[in-house]
């Protein structure tokens, strides 16, 4: 970028910096930079995600270089973003490629056991066994074994995805043979719960609940003008219930 463009874009974050809801300030920098998001999104395709999600990703880390650029330190705008731009796409990957939320210690030892088996089938011209690739990376079997399990979280199946029947001529998808929780099993048991809190309270206690949230629906303030108490007394005594509705569930 010569220095005359580069004058002409500082003069551009300048006026930004003074006013931060000038939208068309902020597009212009955005098109002068924007093929520094393009040129990083190109560079991480063909990783398991579409150019256009990256690209959108990058741009995101554009935007946020924007805001936070100050001309005023003296280096290029084109070496503030970069790293800012990167992280924004490395933060996508970390959250997006693991299907299933994995601790870092079993992602980060998965990753070496790929290249471990990697180099150990070239070295030993055959495939490695657990107990080879645990003593090459200095760690147990089992932590080689949760960590090749965990592999499992990068290709989760749709419940929409279609699946032959080896016994027949026809498919189905995973959603029609998934089991699902039986609803009014579900909702015997919240009734059983909320008996057998029932059975804790009071009179007082029972009466404003079923005129709370029961047999009507009423506000405090009705129900505190109808049973003759103060509407403080009505949020003291709920919050009392409320508080044997958590003991009993920290029981289940």
């Amino acid at each position: 970028m010569n220095s005359e463009k580069l004058i002409k874009n500082n003069e551009l974050f300048f006026a930004y910096i003074q006013d931060k809801e000038n939208v068309e300030i902020r597009n212009k920098i955005f098109s002068e930079y924007q093929h520094i998001a393009e040129i990083i999104s190109k560079k991480y395709t063909n990783k398991g995600i579409e150019y256009d999600d990256l690209y959108q990703i990058a741009c995101i880390g554009l935007i946020y270089a924007i805001e936070r650029y100050d001309p005023e330190r003296g280096f290029e705008f084109s070496s503030f973003a970069t790293p800012t731009i990167l992280g924004e796409i490395k933060k996508y990957f970390r959250d997006k490629t693991w299907s299933l939320k994995i601790p870092r210690r079993v992602q980060e030892l998965s990753l070496k056991i790929n290249n471990a088996k990697s180099e150990l089938s070239h070295k030993l011209q055959r495939v490695a066994t657990i107990s080879e690739i645990a003593s090459y990376l200095s760690s147990t079997e089992e932590e080689i074994l949760e960590a090749m399990e965990s592999n499992n979280a990068y290709s989760l199946k749709s419940l929409d995805q279609q699946t032959e029947n080896s016994t027949e001529d026809n498919s189905f998808n995973l959603l029609e043979i998934y089991g699902k929780e039986d609803e009014q099993y579900k909702n015997f048991e919240n009734k059983d719960f909320v008996a057998r809190v029932f059975e804790t309270l009071n009179p007082l206690e029972r009466e404003i609940v079923n005129k709370r949230y029961l047999l009507d629906e009423k506000t405090q303030t009705e129900v505190s003008i109808e049973m003759n108490i103060s509407q403080v007394t009505v949020s003291r005594i709920e919050k009392r219930v409320l508080q044997k509705f958590r003991a009993e569930y920290d029981k289940l």
